[in-house]
């Protein structure tokens, strides 16, 4: 059987490996509406209706709802890209 111990950065005698341990950095996938909203700066109607429509992935977990923040940057840069396009 294998034993898997858990190091903290105070464990870690050499300074450049603690200073590594502490560059890890997190990305997070899936928001919150608010978040969301911060994000891109449409309203909550707004995205719940695009959400609703297949248009922006989300998850209901409980009566939480997370939406997919790789899938809101894929609509919002198609959204960019379509109305670009347009010579107005």
């Amino acid at each position: 059987m294998e034993t898997l111990y858990q190091l903290s950065a105070t464990d870690v005698p050499n300074d450049r490996e603690r200073l590594g341990m502490h560059s890890t950095e997190l990305r997070r996938e899936w928001v919150s509406y608010p978040e969301a909203e911060r994000f891109c700066g449409l309203s909550h109607t707004t995205l719940w209706r695009h959400v609703t429509s297949g248009h922006i992935k989300a998850a209901r977990v409980g009566r939480s709802v997370r939406i997919h923040l790789p899938s809101l940057r894929r609509f919002m840069e198609e959204r960019a890209e379509a109305s670009s396009g347009d010579p107005r």
